[in-house]
């Protein structure tokens, strides 16, 4: 499995620790800064790590920073992600088995280093269900195509 992942300046710690145990697990993972803690702005960061999941170039994305939604929302715009914001097990589970999230974005001021690890490595492993989950997730793709060609025009 190929890991990329990226934070902004308030997640910068975590993706440090994060990445650590990725590498000491043997995961192969690319780190696309931020390389400290001096302010960034965090869109710039989502697309290093999601335009190459989209394109297959990696197998999975992780996101770090304060709240994980800011980054969540922007990956959420780039056409082929699924990502979730995951605080928690149940949710990290979920959106492997459910939704075949492909960016787990994390909140550096919300959970601490022991979570975030037992969060990513969950995360990892859980795989996608398939079945009537892959119709459900083939209705979100099919929404995202619809109005990447229309717009959002009347119907």
């Amino acid at each position: 499995m190929k890991v990329i992942i990226g934070s902004d300046h308030a997640g910068y710690g975590l993706k440090e620790e994060i990445k650590k145990f990725l590498e000491e697990r043997g995961t192969k993972v690319t780190d696309v800064g931020t390389n400290g803690l001096e302010s960034v702005d965090y869109p710039d960061y989502v697309e290093k790590v999601a335009c190459p999941v989209a394109k297959g170039d990696y197998t999975r994305g992780i996101l770090v920073c304060g709240a994980g939604i800011g980054m969540a929302m922007t990956a959420n715009k780039i056409p082929g992600i699924r990502a979730a914001v995951c605080n928690d097990l149940y949710s990290a589970r979920c959106s492997r088995k459910h939704n075949d999230a492909n960016i787990l974005a994390l909140a550096a001021r919300i959970i601490d280093v022991d979570l975030a690890v037992e969060i990513v490595d969950v995360w990892l492993k859980t795989k996608f269900l398939g079945g009537r989950h892959a119709r459900r997730v083939g209705k979100i793709m099919e929404v995202e195509r619809k109005y990447l060609r229309k717009g959002l025009g009347d119907e």
